[in-house]
């Protein structure tokens, strides 16, 4: 039997400041050459538990630890991290956090340069690496000019190229277009089987990752393990919100084994179809009721550098929508949001909001009426406390929302003394939304919402938008989810810079299938949910589910 890749044994810690343990007496075992699923509401400890097998806990972090972390038999307080670095690759969930070069060439050559890599080696992983992940188009590009999910892959890219022994992931796909998400777990997982190299990745998004898995590791608090074993067997221990959408019906119908993938749910689809016994197609939702547009953009052309990223894009959203932009990475969806603010200066065409043009109105007039998240949630964080940030936009929102309210209605009553870069990444999402969502904007722009949230965060976030929208609000959001895109009342696809189709969720999601829901790929027509087909069957889900009332805001 194999000596397991890193091995925890009543592992403490604490962050600095922080009284309340990450992690309190975890004993783990990694096995050598599997692929581990790491599983767990946000705050769980997932993050802390990867930053402690290249050594960023505690050598970087500070904090109070104690117990041992051995990786390939070394104890990761007395080996110094560029020493870890050789055994593990580690890809942060936020790209940028780990980038030291301009050039995306450079940039997957700097880890291998740090360890003496011989250059020629070099220069052959470094083109191995671009073609395996699919980034070869980028090679010469900076790194400041790629959008979100190129950001991603480069780093998954830099994290690979050293050949490390263990690969840790924190939610590698979470800025990651359905394509890109395929092509870099398809690589991820070519370099398990063919390499026998040891992954380890924490994950919110189940349904792409858990047929690769050949261990999932479920926590419930402080990097305590609720339950350790083969995903089937593990995920009927999970709290019904979070479990992906083809396991949950397999729970609700009584299939055994579950089904990980639509190839193993088709055949208990085979089955029921012979005995004659299908769901009903569950109907369109209504259409909101037409009217003046929220805000809306005629004509719209935008480029960067002579490059061309939105073209002539005619977009609207009325008082009551839930509008989902969706579209591959540097389809444009970033840039519309960035128009429809005013902070992107169109060459050709316009936007109007409440009646009067962006560009044309101060910043300050047009904060009073539209709110905005960014990619980056942090960028929008600044005071000492949660509580501070709200107050802070209150000063300029006299009529906003009470801030025990907004924080209770995102579930961060308990975080409004905390410091957000105190937070987990889905927590400061969340954060973020409550400093916008206190002041009350009757449009709300969100450039991937859900990035870092747990399932039960996520249900919370798409009950205070369906809110907003009932009371009249207008909230437009950029998103590679297709679970929240299947609860809005529109979906908008961009391709190239061009609006490509526009309608309801049950019409425009199953027309691509890339961005299909795992059920629509298994039943086919307009079935985007779990809860669709157990309505079809005359039955209910086992738990509320993001999208019981799915495809609307009421």
């Amino acid at each position: 039997m194999s000596a397991p890749a890193a091995f925890f044994e009543r592992v403490r810690f604490a962050y600095p400041r922080q009284p309340e343990a990450a992690l309190d007496g975890v004993d783990w075992d990694l096995k050598t050459g599997t692929l581990t699923l790491l599983a767990g509401p946000s705050g769980s400890g997932k993050s802390t538990l990867l930053r402690c097998l290249n050594g960023l806990v505690p050598h970087f972090t500070g904090g109070r630890f104690g117990g041992r972390v051995l990786v390939a038999g070394r104890d990761t307080r007395e080996t110094p991290p560029r020493e870890l670095a050789a055994q593990v690759g580690f890809v942060f969930q936020d790209p940028e956090a780990q980038f030291v070069t301009t050039r995306v060439d450079d940039e997957i050559a700097f880890g291998m340069e740090q360890l003496g890599v011989a250059p020629a080696t070099m220069r052959r992983r470094v083109d191995e690496t671009l073609a395996l992940v699919g980034i070869g188009t980028l090679r010469s590009r900076d790194v400041s000019t790629l959008s979100g999910g190129e950001r991603q892959k480069v780093a998954i890219a830099a994290a690979l190229a050293p050949r490390p022994h263990i690969l840790a992931l924190d939610e590698p796909t979470s800025q990651l277009d359905p394509w890109s998400a395929e092509e870099v777990l398809a690589a991820v997982a070519r370099l398990h089987q063919d390499l026998g190299l040891t992954v380890v990745l924490a994950e919110h998004r189940l349904s792409r990752v858990i047929a690769l898995a050949d261990r999932m590791r479920l926590l419930g608090n402080r990097g305590l393990a609720v339950a350790d074993g083969h995903p089937a067997s593990v995920l009927p221990q999970m709290d019904r919100d979070a479990v992906p959408a083809l396991a949950a019906l397999g729970l609700a119908r009584g299939w055994e084994p579950l089904p990980l993938s639509v190839d193993e749910a088709r055949e208990w689809v085979a089955a029921e179809r012979r005995t004659g016994r299908l769901p009903a197609e569950p109907p369109l939702d209504p259409p909101v009721p037409a009217g003046p547009p929220a805000i809306e953009a005629s004509g719209l052309a935008v480029g960067y550098g002579g490059v061309p990223v939105l073209r002539g894009v005619e977009f609207a959203a009325r008082p009551g929508e839930l509008v989902a932009l969706m579209g591959r990475n540097g389809s444009g969806k970033t840039t519309l949001l960035r128009a429809l603010l005013g902070f992107q200066v169109p060459e050709r065409g316009r936007v109007v909001v409440g009646g009067r043009e962006v560009t044309r109105s101060r910043p300050a007039d047009r904060a009073e009426t539209i709110g905005y998240v960014p990619q980056n949630p942090s960028s929008i964080l600044f005071a000492e406390k949660l509580r501070d940030e709200l107050a802070f936009t209150l000063r300029f929102h006299p009529n906003g929302h009470r801030p025990e309210e907004t924080l209770s209605e995102v579930g961060l009553t308990w975080a409004a003394d905390r410091h957000p870069r105190d937070l987990s990444g889905g927590e400061r999402e969340r954060a973020a939304l409550a400093a916008i969502l206190v002041g009350n904007p009757s449009v709300l722009l969100l450039d991937e919402p859900t990035r870092g949230m747990d399932a039960a965060s996520k249900l919370a976030m798409v009950e205070a938008l369906r809110r907003r929208c009932r009371l009249g609000g207008t909230v437009v959001l950029a998103t590679h989810d297709v679970e929240l895109a299947a609860a809005a009342t529109r979906v908008v696809m961009l391709d190239e810079g061009r609006v490509v189709a526009d309608g309801d969720p049950r019409t425009v999601l199953p027309a691509v299938p890339a961005y299909a829901t795992p059920i629509s790929a298994l039943y086919g027509g307009r079935f985007l949910t779990t809860e669709d087909v157990l309505a079809g069957y005359g039955e209910r889900s086992l738990g509320a589910g993001l999208l019981t009332v799915s495809g609307g805001v009421s």
